[in-house]
C-alpha cells in the first residue's frame, strides 16, 4: 500500500485525530468566538473603553500589564514566518499574563505612512492610501489566522486623520515649547513671551527691547528657543529620492538607504526637533529603564557626552573669532594650526582675495586664490557622507583658507584649513589641531608640512623630537611639558590638574570656559514628500511660522495628479527639493482667520517624516476613541504612569528589532519627555522595559552569477544542492522575497495548523537569538499536539476518555512528572524562555503518554492549561470537551505543590583523586555531615580507598563528595 493510501486509511480509521484540516476548522471557529465575545477586551479606568460589566470591573481592579510590540508597517508583499515571531512571542506572554491574575492590554496598530506606498503610488498611480489599506486588511487577516489575543478595538493606523490629527497637535505643542535650562525641563514659548516683555530676559544679541521688534523680528529670536523649529542647515540631500534624509537614514559609504543613492551635503531651510536640549535627560533616564545594556551603550555613544572647554582663537585682522571644543584643553600650547568644516559660516568671512606670501605651496590645492580653492573643496566634501568623513581615510585632504589664527595661550599666528573630517554636526565645526598628540592631526600635519610641539611628555622612551616620530602620542597619565607662558604653566601637572587650571585660566581672560558637548544633532524633521503627515503650520506674507490651532485639525493630505516628489540626476548635488504638495495651489494659498482676522496665509510643503506616527503611538492605544484630548490622563495614569521598579513609567514590556535603538526609540523618548513636561501624561518615558528579540533566518541558494534562485525547487544530493541540475552554493540570511527563500504562516497553516506553527517558532531557541527556519522539523510540533489530543480525546469515537480520579489516587510518578512540569513551565513564561517551556510540556506530556491508560482529569487539565498560551487553539476545545463553559483565556494557571517539586533523591558523586568511584541516591536535604558519613561507607569507596588514610574531604551536598587520600 502506498504511503498516501496508507494515510488516508488511517484517517478513516481515526477520523477524530488531529489533523491540519481539524486544525484548521477549530482555528477558525475559535477565533470568530473570541471576536464575538470580546475576549482580549482590556477595560480602562474611564471613558470610552470603561469597564462595562462586573466582570470588567474586576479586571481593573487586578493588576495591570501594558505588552506591546513595535509597530509593524503593512508591506504589500505580506507576511513571512520570520516576521510573526515577537508577535507569537508577546501573545504567549501576554495570555500567560492574563492567567496570572493580569488586566491585560496587549493590540497592534499600524505605522502605515513611508515611502514604499509612495513609490509604488509613483509606479502604479494608485493612491497611498488604496495600497497600504489594503495591505493593512492582507496583514490583518494574516495575523488573525496566528490567533493572537489582541484587543481590536484599540487598533489604528498612523494615516488615520483622527489618528494624525493628535501627531499635529503634538508637533504645536512642541512648536508652542521652548526648554529652560535652569528648570531642567519644556515650557510654553507662552512664558518666554512674558519674560521678554517683562525684561527679566534680554534680547538675545540684540540691545533693544522686546516691544521694539516687529513680528519677524520676533519670531527669528524665538525660533533660537523653541523646540520645533526651521532653520537653513547642513542636511542630507539626496537627489535621487528627491529629499532630504537624517543622518540615520544615510549608510556608512555615504548613500540613501532605501534606493541606495548618494547623498550629498547642502544648505536648505528644513524643520528640526531641538532634541539636544534633552541629551542630559535621555542620557541620564537610561539608568531607570530595564533595557538590554548594548541598546543603551547605543543610545550613550550616539548621545556622545563629552566634557571640556570652549576656547576662541581670533581670526585675520577683522575682528572675527572662531570657538573650538576641545576635551583635551590641557593640550592648548601644543596647537599648530586650526581646521574648519567646509561648510563654516566663517570661512566666507575671511577668506582673503590672495594668498599671503610665502604660503606653502601643497597648502593651496594647485588652485590661484583661496576662494576657488575653497569653493572646489567644498563640492569634494560635499559628494561624502559624515561617516566617510570621520573614517580613517590614508588620504588627508584640505586646503588652507589664506588666514592665519592666534593661538590665545603661546600668542603664535596659526594657519587655518578647511578639511573634510571636520564636521558642522560635532561641537563647533572647527578644531583646533594638536598633531603631536592626535594621529588624525599628526597624519593632516604631515601632509601638509605642518609643525609639531610635544606637550604632553611621552612614556614609552620616544623623546620629544617629534620628527622622529611615526604617530601621535596620546596618553591621559603623563605629565605636561612646554606649556607655559607669562601667566599660566601647566609644566608638571598631570592632564586632570592641568585641565582644571588652563580652563580656570581661559575663563578669567574671558577667551573661554568649561563646558559639556553632545555628539547627538538635532532631529531633522522635514522631507520633501507626499505620504506623510501634513506640518500644521502656515506662513503669513513676512515669512512668519504659524502653527494652526486645534480646531483647524487635523489638516487632511489634498489630492495631487503625481505623488513623487521631482527627482534629480543622483549625482547632481546642485539642486533643490520640489514636493508633490508644493504643486497643489489651491491648498497651499489660503485665507484662514487664527483670531485676528482672515489673512492671507501660504501652507509648508513638507511632510513629517514616517517616524513621526511612531513617537507616540503607545499612547493612542491607551484612548483610541478619545477626540477631545490627546489621553485621558485617568487612563494614561493607570496603564503607563510610575510605580514601584518603574520610576519613569512606561510600557511594562516592549519587544521588537535592535536596529531601532538610536532611530525610533530615541525619538519616542524625546517626545514622551516633552508631553511629560508640560503636563499632557505622568509618564516621563514611554517603555520600561525593552525586549529584542533575534531573527528567523533561512537558506538562502544562489547560481553561479550569485543570483537568488528559489529555495523550494533546490535539491539536495549528498550534501551538495542543486537548480534545474545545476549546482547552487547555500548560504544562510535574512528570509525574504527578494532572496527567493520566504515561507509564509499561510502555508505553515494549511499544512499543520496555526498552533504548530505557534510552538515551532517559539521552540526553535532562546527568543532574543537568530536561528534558521527549517520546515521540516515543523512536524516535531505537529505531533506533540497529536499526542496531547490522544491523551484526551478518543481518535475513534471523539469521545473524552479522562478518568475522574481523585488527587490522593494518582501515582507518585505522575504528580512528581505534573508538579515539576507546573513550576518550570511557570518561571519559563514568565522569563520569556518558551523553548524551555516547551521542552518540559513535551517531557509531561511523554510520561502520561509512557505511562498509558487514561490519564486523570485533574491532570489532563492541568496540562491543557500548561499549553494554552502556547497553543490556545487546541487548548480552548479540549478545555470545552473536559467539559467547562468558559474560555480558558482567563483561567488561573497551575500553581504547584512544593512538595512534588522537590526531588526524593539525588545522585551524588564520589571521586577520588578527580575519578568517579561511586555513585549515590541521597535525599537532597541531607547535611554535608551525614553526607561524608555516607560516602565513606560506601563499599566501593572503601575497596577504592584499599586502607590509605584520608589527608582531606570535601562536601558539596547533596551532589558532590572529594576525597583527598594521604
Amino acid at each position: 500500500m502506498s504511503e498516501t493510501n496508507s494515510a488516508a486509511a488511517s484517517e478513516v480509521a481515526a477520523p477524530h485525530r488531529y489533523t491540519a484540516a481539524l486544525a484548521a476548522e477549530i482555528e477558525a471557529r475559535w477565533q470568530d468566538f473570541w471576536d464575538a465575545e470580546g475576549t482580549y477586551e482590556a477595560p480602562n479606568p474611564s471613558g470610552d473603553m470603561a469597564a462595562r460589566d462586573e466582570a470588567q470591573a474586576a479586571l481593573v481592579a487586578r493588576p495591570k500589564k501594558f505588552i506591546m510590540d513595535m509597530f509593524p508597517y503593512p508591506s504589500g508583499a505580506g507576511l513571512h514566518v520570520g516576521h510573526p515571531l515577537g508577535y507569537i512571542a508577546t501573545d504567549v506572554f501576554a495570555r500567560f499574563q492574563r492567567m496570572t491574575g493580569h488586566n491585560v492590554l496587549h493590540t497592534l496598530g499600524f505605522d502605515a505612512f513611508g515611502l514604499p506606498a509612495e513609490q509604488y503610488a509613483v509606479q502604479t498611480g494608485t493612491h497611498p492610501r488604496v495600497s497600504t489599506e489594503a495591505n493593512i486588511e492582507n496583514m490583518k487577516a494574516q495575523l488573525r489566522a496566528l490567533g493572537l489575543g489582541h484587543d481590536k478595538r484599540r487598533s489604528f493606523a498612523t494615516i488615520d486623520p483622527d489618528y494624525y490629527k493628535w501627531t499635529q497637535w503634538i508637533f504645536v505643542q512642541i512648536f508652542n515649547s521652548w526648554y529652560d535650562a535652569d528648570a531642567k525641563k519644556a515650557r510654553p514659548i507662552a512664558d518666554l513671551v512674558a519674560q521678554f516683555n517683562s525684561g527679566e530676559r534680554a534680547v538675545p544679541g540684540s540691545t533693544r527691547v522686546w516691544s521694539e521688534l516687529n513680528a519677524a523680528e520676533r519670531a527669528e529670536v524665538l525660533s533660537q528657543y523653541r523646540l520645533a523649529y526651521a532653520s537653513d542647515a547642513p542636511v542630507n540631500w539626496c537627489p535621487g529620492l528627491g529629499t532630504v534624509l537624517a543622518n540615520e537614514e544615510v549608510t556608512a559609504d555615504g548613500r540613501s538607504e532605501r534606493g541606495n543613492f548618494p547623498v550629498f551635503k547642502a544648505k536648505l531651510r528644513q524643520w528640526n526637533m531641538r532634541i539636544t536640549a534633552y541629551a542630559d535627560r535621555l542620557l541620564d533616564d537610561l539608568d531607570a529603564l530595564d533595557w538590554p545594556d548594548a541598546i543603551k551603550l547605543q543610545q550613550r555613544n550616539w548621545i556622545g557626552r563629552s566634557e571640556g572647554a570652549r576656547v576662541s582663537f581670533p581670526v585675520g585682522t577683522g575682528g572675527e573669532a572662531v570657538t573650538v571644543f576641545t576635551t583635551r584643553q590641557d593640550t592648548l600650547f601644543g596647537a599648530t594650526y586650526m581646521v574648519l568644516a567646509p561648510e563654516h559660516e566663517l570661512v566666507d568671512k575671511v577668506l582673503p582675495e590672495a594668498w599671503p606670501e610665502g604660503t606653502h605651496e601643497v597648502w593651496t590645492g594647485g588652485h590661484a586664490t583661496p576662494a576657488e580653492a575653497v569653493s572646489k573643496y567644498r563640492a569634494f566634501a560635499a559628494s561624502k557622507s559624515d561617516v566617510e568623513r570621520q573614517a580613517d581615510a590614508k588620504e588627508k585632504t584640505g586646503v588652507f583658507t589664506g588666514v592665519y589664527a592666534t593661538n590665545p595661550v603661546s600668542g603664535e599666528q596659526v594657519p587655518v584649513f578647511i578639511a573634510d573630517y571636520v564636521l558642522m554636526g560635532y561641537g563647533t565645526g572647527a578644531i583646533m589641531a594638536v598633531p603631536a598628540h592626535d594621529s588624525r592631526d599628526f597624519a593632516f600635519a604631515r601632509a601638509f608640512h605642518l609643525p609639531m610641539r610635544c606637550v604632553v611628555e611621552p612614556s614609552d622612551g620616544r623623546g620629544t623630537d617629534t620628527s622622529t616620530w611615526d604617530d601621535a602620542f596620546s596618553s591621559y597619565e603623563a605629565k605636561l611639558i612646554n606649556s607655559s607662558n607669562a601667566e599660566v604653566s601647566l609644566d608638571g601637572l598631570g592632564v586632570v590638574d592641568a585641565k582644571a587650571r588652563i580652563t580656570g585660566w581661559l575663563a578669567t581672560r574671558g577667551i573661554g570656559e568649561g563646558t559639556v558637548n553632545f555628539r547627538l544633532r538635532d532631529w531633522l524633521f522635514s522631507r520633501q514628500r507626499y505620504w506623510g503627515e501634513p506640518f500644521p503650520i502656515v506662513y503669513d506674507e513676512d515669512g512668519v511660522a504659524h502653527a494652526l490651532p486645534e480646531s483647524m485639525l487635523p489638516l487632511e493630505l489634498p489630492e495631487v495628479d503625481d505623488y513623487s516628489p521631482r527627482t534629480f540626476d543622483p549625482d547632481d548635488a546642485d539642486t533643490s527639493p520640489e514636493t508633490p504638495l508644493s504643486r497643489n495651489g489651491d491648498w497651499v494659498n489660503v485665507t484662514l482667520d487664527l483670531g485676528d482676522g482672515p489673512k492671507k496665509y501660504r501652507r509648508e510643503t513638507n511632510t513629517m517624516p514616517n517616524w513621526a506616527g511612531s513617537c507616540w503611538y503607545e499612547l493612542r492605544y491607551l484612548d483610541p476613541r478619545n477626540d477631545q484630548q490627546l489621553v485621558d490622563p485617568a487612563v494614561e495614569q493607570y496603564w503607563m504612569g510610575p510605580r514601584e521598579g518603574q520610576p519613569t513609567g512606561g510600557v511594562d514590556l516592549y519587544v521588537g528589532g535592535a536596529e531601532h535603538a538610536v532611530l525610533h526609540l530615541l525619538y519616542a523618548r524625546f517626545w514622551s519627555k516633552v508631553l511629560f513636561d508640560l503636563g499632557h501624561v505622568s509618564s516621563a518615558e514611554p517603555f520600561h522595559k525593552l525586549y529584542n528579540q533575534g531573527m528567523i533566518q533561512a537558506y538562502v541558494y544562489r547560481d553561479s552569477r550569485g543570483f537568488p534562485v528559489p529555495a523550494t525547487e533546490v535539491e539536495e544530493r549528498d550534501g551538495k544542492f542543486f537548480f534545474e541540475g545545476e549546482p547552487v552554493k547555500r548560504e544562510l540570511g535574512k528570509m525574504g522575497k527578494s532572496l527567493k527563500n520566504a515561507v509564509t504562516p499561510d502555508e505553515i497553516c494549511d499544512e499543520y495548523g496555526a498552533d504548530t506553527l505557534r510552538l515551532y517558532e517559539m521552540a526553535m531557541g532562546p527568543l532574543d537569538v537568530s536561528r534558521p527556519w527549517d520546515t521540516r522539523a515543523v512536524v516535531g510540533q505537529y505531533r506533540l499536539l497529536q499526542r496531547l489530543w490522544r491523551l484526551i480525546v478518543d481518535e475513534s469515537t471523539g469521545e473524552v476518555t479522562v478518568a475522574d480520579v481523585a488527587e490522593a489516587d494518582i501515582d507518585e510518578a505522575t504528580l512528581r512528572a505534573l508538579h515539576k512540569a507546573i513550576d518550570g513551565v511557570r518561571q519559563d513564561l514568565d522569563g520569556m524562555r518558551f523553548n524551555t517551556a516547551i521542552a518540559k510540556i513535551t517531557e509531561l506530556n511523554n510520561h502520561l503518554t509512557k505511562v498509558g491508560g487514561t490519564v486523570p482529569r485533574s491532570v489532563a487539565e492541568r496540562l491543557v492549561l500548561l499549553i494554552a498560551p502556547l497553543a490556545p487553539h487546541v487548548a480552548e476545545e479540549l478545555w470545552r470537551k473536559l467539559g467547562h463553559t468558559d474560555s480558558v483565556v482567563h483561567q488561573d494557571f497551575p500553581v504547584a505543590d512544593p512538595a512534588y517539586v522537590v526531588d526524593e533523591s539525588v545522585t551524588c558523586v564520589v571521586q577520588i583523586k578527580g575519578k568517579v568511584k561511586a555513585r549515590l541516591e541521597v535525599p537532597p536535604s541531607i547535611s554535608d555531615a551525614e553526607l561524608e558519613k555516607v560516602a565513606l561507607a560506601d563499599e566501593k569507596v572503601v575497596a577504592a580507598l584499599d586502607g590509605a588514610g584520608i589527608r582531606k574531604v570535601i562536601v558539596r551536598a547533596p551532589k558532590l563528595v572529594n576525597i583527598v587520600p594521604a
